[in-house]
């Protein structure tokens, strides 16, 4: 009788045991399934947007003016409240011509860039640079882009008529060729009802105020929403 009584005290306790370890492994089993949900969760938060880059000089970077007073930053407010989920990278460099804007092309280019915007030449004109010279510039950067099957939108610029009429009108043809050679959408002047245009301007008469920023935003925004839209349709913003 007493072996059976500690038999049976032994297969009791080893239940308990087991059946604990259960309880135990069941509860680490729980707990690695939440924090494994919680990392996915959080990964997926953490998950980059889509890009949408700007490629310029001073008027793109927004010399001047407060970061979020930027026509990029506004921009970016935009497309927010229409629900169109991008990144816009403001790539724009004081002082930057068309050679400098293809010079850093790579690097403007990186991370999962769906569109760009380039938004250069106005210092190639303030300089009286070559209009050859800025049409091969910006080829290279469309071309360049569009190898990477990134759509691009080019942004028109004019030259000052400090250099005479000849190298004006040469100087503003390159940007309606190139958008019709490529085949891409187009703004026929970034600083369209803002250039000449006082209180839009900084004293310098160059950079726009705020109030000038907007309007070259809307200027954008007219080519950019189109293109952005389309490409949520697509399934690719956001995916």
């Amino acid at each position: 009788m007493a072996h059976r009584l500690r038999a049976a005290a032994l297969l009791l306790a080893t239940i308990s045991i087991v059946a604990c370890g259960g309880r135990d492994e069941a509860h680490d089993n729980k707990s690695a399934g939440t924090d494994n949900a919680r990392a996915t969760s959080t990964e997926a938060r953490a998950k980059p947007l889509p890009r949408i880059v700007i490629l310029g000089d001073s008027l793109t970077a927004g010399l001047g003016l407060p970061v979020d007073q930027a026509y990029p930053s506004l921009l970016q407010q935009r497309l927010k409240s229409e629900g169109l989920d991008y990144e816009v990278v403001n790539a724009g460099v004081s002082g930057d011509t068309s050679a400098g804007g293809l010079s850093r092309l790579d690097w403007a280019l990186q991370g999962d860039v769906r569109i760009l915007v380039v938004a250069l030449g106005g210092n190639d004109g303030l300089r009286g640079l070559p209009p050859e010279a800025l049409k091969r510039n910006l080829s290279e950067i469309i071309e360049r882009a569009q190898a990477r099957h990134v759509q691009v939108i080019l942004a028109g610029m004019e030259a000052p008529p400090n250099y005479g009429r000849d190298y004006t009108v040469s100087f503003h043809r390159v940007y309606p060729a190139l958008a019709e050679q490529y085949r891409i959408p187009f703004v026929p002047f970034l600083l369209w009802n803002v250039a000449g245009i006082d209180q839009l301007n900084q004293p310098d008469g160059i950079h726009p105020t705020a109030a000038g920023a907007r309007i070259v935003a809307d200027n954008v925004w007219r080519v950019l929403k189109p293109l952005a839209e389309e490409q949520k349709g697509e399934g690719r913003s956001g995916s």
